[in-house]
């Protein structure tokens, strides 16, 4: 069998865990392509199931190859696939570990030709969380949202979807990401201690839903906000959901590829951003999630093989 280096971790625990091995190079099966992936992103996810949080979430075996999204060039098709030809450049989400030079893919959507690889890797988790927590608290024009961790990757795209659909966005972020929400058409407020009174100030009818991507322990306030009721609250983030009546939503359903496509599309044309931070070699790995584990990047982390 031919091998590849790939970022491994063959037990759970810190960024220190994960390394650069050679591993044996998959092939695609039924139903699925090959990637040559060109670029992967960096998740909450991925250093949430490194850790052992996730135990539902974790590998089936070790060693594990961290990673749920990449774009690359397809370089093998499986029986079955259609619509998808070898040397198609696509992005979606990978059946075997984004964090290695090839990676399985089941769900992809064409890349346009004017959206850079970085972009691109990191816009099928963002653009399908975000979507699928609106449309699950049924945010609509003219309505109020209050969105927990506006400034993050996922949050920003949470931010344009729902100004998009006509809703006035109250953003949660520190003071130096204020002009940066205001530039997603969101109003910034800091998050912390008076936060409740900040957001009454700018939304004195109230909020008509609330959007947690950051999992920083706003749940409470968020109920307060919402008038003692649980309903139209959602978080993608904090643990503590269950405990206090909350929905977790954690996706898992089925993949919207015809929506990626369309939310690529507007991406390539500048009327998406999905904002990419940093970009580090996949050897670096380590380094990467010890940034995300921090909370505190404005968009993106990206590996490139």
């Amino acid at each position: 069998m031919s091998g590849m280096k790939a970022i491994v971790y063959e037990e759970y625990g810190g960024p220190e865990v994960l390394r650069l091995k050679e591993t044996e190079e998959p092939h695609a099966g039924p139903g699925q392509v090959r990637l040559k992936v060109m670029a992967a992103a960096v998740n909450p996810i991925d250093y949430k199931i490194r850790r052992g949080w996730m135990p539902q979430m974790g590998p089936a075996a070790f060693p594990a190859i961290p990673g749920v999204e990449a774009a690359g060039v397809v370089d093998e098709v499986g029986d079955g696939v259609t619509g998808v030809s070898v040397g198609d450049e696509v992005l979606g989400w990978t059946d075997t570990g984004a964090y290695a030079p090839y990676a399985l893919a089941t769900d992809v959507a064409p890349k346009p030709a004017g959206l850079d690889w970085e972009t691109a890797a990191a816009l099928p988790v963002a653009t399908e969380t975000s979507a699928r927590v609106l449309d699950l608290l049924g945010v609509k024009e003219g309505e109020t949202l209050l969105l927990h961790g506006a400034a993050g990757a996922v949050g920003g795209v949470g931010v344009q979807l729902a100004v998009a659909r006509g809703a006035t966005v109250i953003g949660t972020a520190s003071p130096a990401n204020h002009d940066y929400l205001r530039s997603l058409g969101a109003i910034p407020v800091a998050y912390g201690e008076g936060l409740a009174d900040r957001v009454r100030a700018m939304a004195p009818k109230g909020v008509d839903a609330v959007y947690d991507a950051a999992g920083q322990g706003a749940l409470p306030v968020s109920i307060e906000l919402r008038g003692g009721t649980t309903d139209r609250v959602v978080t993608i983030a904090d643990p503590a959901a269950a405990d206090l009546g909350v929905t977790f939503s954690a996706g898992g359903g089925g993949r919207p590829i015809e929506a990626i496509a369309e939310y690529a599309r507007l991406a390539a044309e500048g009327r998406l951003r999905v904002p990419v931070v940093r970009s580090f070699p996949l050897a670096d790995a380590a380094a990467a999630h010890e940034e995300s584990e921090t909370g505190h990047s404005r968009g993106k982390l990206i590996l490139r093989p």
